[in-house]
């Protein structure tokens, strides 16, 4: 099993990163702030707009080590990515299956799946934890709606039924996701799921953590050898990386909705951490951004028993994994995808 390596997040906006043998070095302003061993290092993102030595670069892409560069408030900037490795029949093979709409339906059904079973486990705890706080009912009839969907979704013989029972269930989860959000209610609440920009301090952390989680799962495909941009669901775009897209679906509600509403919940921030900007959009100030982080890197190191292996893992590894299985779906040794499922 692959060993879960540190995740280095640089969020000083005057940060320029470069390379000094083997040793990552932070510079701000020509001065060494901070320096680390590559091979402590998996990933690298970047918050920050001065970017990275060539050398740095070269050297990420040759020993694949994941470099993304996001602006200060999260946005998506660039990816560096080396040499394309992994056996080109899986690609070729994938590449194949995503040309046919019924094999395509065939993995997005069960990627759907997950997301729904997922969505729902975090409705069911809420009811369980805080029955006497939560307006009860709505979440049963929403958990009840996204069970029923789950058994429609079976019989989708087309990717546009898929998207239809995914979209009807998303505004039915985050219809009552408020509920869900039991302290600071004034600064913190859920109308609606929005983004670019988001406008609203929920939506602004999930927007922010969706975007860490995007980077983890490709780069988890690129591991196994799997081409992130070609997908199932997620149709071809350009610039689109649809299969990490598709794949991040099983994984939203499990490892970034749960924990926002954890982080509000325990006043682990607060509003004072959030601005408005003229646009409508919510952006967190760097302490904030910071406290997101480190919260988001205990969560990956966190041990759950995987429901299809039934081992004990790591939650950071789960990407990884689940980019194995589908590998291994594609290759002809599993009959079908099986989702990560949440218990």
């Amino acid at each position: 099993m692959r060993k879960l390596l540190n995740v280095l997040y640089v969020t000083t906006p005057e940060s320029y990163l470069s390379l000094d043998g083997e040793n990552i070095v932070i510079l701000v302003d020509g001065s060494e702030k901070f320096r680390i061993p590559m091979h402590n290092i998996e990933s690298i993102v970047s918050f920050a707009y001065l970017g990275a030595s060539p050398a740095l670069m070269g050297f990420c892409a040759e020993n694949g080590v994941g470099l993304c560069f996001l602006s200060p408030y999260g946005k998506f900037l660039a990816r560096v990515s080396g040499s394309v490795h992994g056996n080109v029949l899986l690609r070729k093979q994938q590449f194949i299956v995503s040309e046919v709409e019924s094999e395509c339906a065939r993995v997005a059904i069960n990627c759907i799946t997950g997301k729904l079973v997922n969505s729902r486990v975090v409705i069911e705890r809420g009811i369980r934890d805080h029955g006497e706080t939560v307006d009860v009912k709505s979440l049963e009839n929403a958990s009840e709606y996204i069970k029923n969907s789950i058994l429609r979704l079976q019989n989708c013989k087309t990717l546009d039924e898929i998207r239809g029972v995914e979209g009807d269930c998303a505004k039915t989860y985050f219809g009552v996701f408020d509920e869900l959000i039991l302290q600071q209610k004034s600064t913190f609440f859920m109308k609606g799921r929005n983004k670019r920009p988001p406008t609203d301090n929920v939506n602004a952390m999930i927007s922010f953590l969706y975007t860490l989680l995007a980077h983890d799962i490709q780069s988890a495909l690129e591991t196994v050898g799997l081409d992130p941009y070609v997908g199932f669901l997620h149709r071809d775009r350009p610039g689109r990386a649809s299969l990490a897209l598709d794949i991040m679906e099983e994984f939203r509600a499990f490892m970034v909705d749960r924990l926002v509403l954890s982080m509000i919940n325990r006043k682990q921030i607060s509003a004072k951490g959030f601005t408005k900007k003229e646009s409508g959009g919510v952006i967190m100030d760097n302490d904030t951004r910071k406290e997101v982080l480190t919260a988001w890197q205990k969560r990956k190191q966190e041990e759950i028993n995987h429901p299809f292996l039934n081992e004990k893992v790591t939650i950071g590894l789960l990407p990884y994994i689940q980019a194995l299985l589908l590998a291994r779906y594609l290759r002809g040794d599993l009959d079908g995808y099986p989702p990560f499922l949440w218990k």
